[in-house]
């Protein structure tokens, strides 16, 4: 299966067989109000110069966006968290593809704003080749323009399943970034933009290696 179908299938499994109806009802319309929102349109696109960033991985290591293009392109993931199964699909996903990205010149870091300590534990878990990132307070997914705060009713859902995100993420706005990837070129442009309302929906990861490449061809 493909990203996109064992998305699908966790899906179908949890709205059929995990969650109440009134809880799948609330996921649907808060997710179609932040689809309407238009927040993911105005966000960053191809074209646009990305934010630099300086921020801790899960060990508090530094690290500098700015001197990972010094070396090559970048791809940058933005993901929910831990707790979230659709992320930790994800980002397996997106392992799969690690060694070629690498291979291709380029850096690959995922950014959240849990803890460092969730950060780590997200890493392990699905045993991850590439750094996790500490966004304190989503500043970074700020200068993206995903950050958004989540509804009310949602932050109850959200408690029920222990979801306690100003635990989680050390902070207490009640905000997540939409998941999205970008491919940053070496002179900061964004080259690939993908930003996903719908945290159920993500693109296939070949096509952060197939933006790579284009970069890589000549003109």
């Amino acid at each position: 299966m493909n990203l996109q179908q064992k998305l699908d299938a966790f899906k179908s499994n949890f709205e059929t067989k995990v969650a109440p109806p009134a809880v799948v009802d609330v996921f649907h319309r808060t997710t179609a109000e932040l689809i309407a929102t238009g927040q993911a349109e105005r966000s960053l696109k191809v074209g646009d110069i990305a934010p630099t960033f300086t921020l801790t991985n899960a060990e508090g290591e530094v690290v500098s966006s700015a001197e990972m293009l010094a070396h090559g392109p970048l791809v940058v993931t933005f993901y929910r968290g831990v707790w979230c199964p659709y992320c930790n699909i994800d980002l397996q996903a997106i392992e799969e593809v690690a060694d070629e990205i690498r291979a291709l010149g380029a850096s690959l870091v995922s950014i959240s704003m849990q803890t460092a300590t969730n950060s780590l534990k997200s890493q392990r878990q699905n045993k991850l080749s590439y750094p996790i990132l500490v966004d304190e307070g989503g500043k970074t997914a700020d200068g993206f323009g995903i950050r958004f705060r989540l509804q009310d009713e949602l932050i109850d859902t959200y408690k029920g399943f222990n979801v306690d995100l100003p635990v989680i993420n050390g902070e207490p706005s009640w905000t997540l970034p939409m998941p999205a990837r970008y491919v940053i070129a070496q002179d900061g442009t964004i080259a690939y933009a993908e930003v996903s309302p719908d945290y159920t929906k993500r693109p296939d990861p070949s096509e952060l290696v197939a933006a790579l490449k284009n970069l890589k061809a000549p003109a």
